[in-house]
């Protein structure tokens, strides 16, 4: 799935499709950040707005 401007969806969507990329595609948030061409400041910054951070463990992101 492609996403352009990924950064600007809603909050709830970008949480969901992150997690499904994590899920199903990628082996970790660089991975998931080089393959969605995404900004690592700009995502943190949004992870930060949802109240969300990435957990390396189980390769998802979760509520604060």
């Amino acid at each position: 799935m492609e996403i352009h401007n990924a950064i600007n969806l809603d909050s709830a969507i970008l949480y969901g499709i992150i997690n499904e990329k994590l899920r199903l595609e990628c082996d970790s948030l660089e991975d998931l950040m080089s393959t969605m061409d995404l900004d690592q400041s700009q995502l943190q910054v949004r992870l930060d707005e949802m109240g969300c951070y990435y957990d390396p463990v189980v390769n998802q992101l979760r509520q604060k």
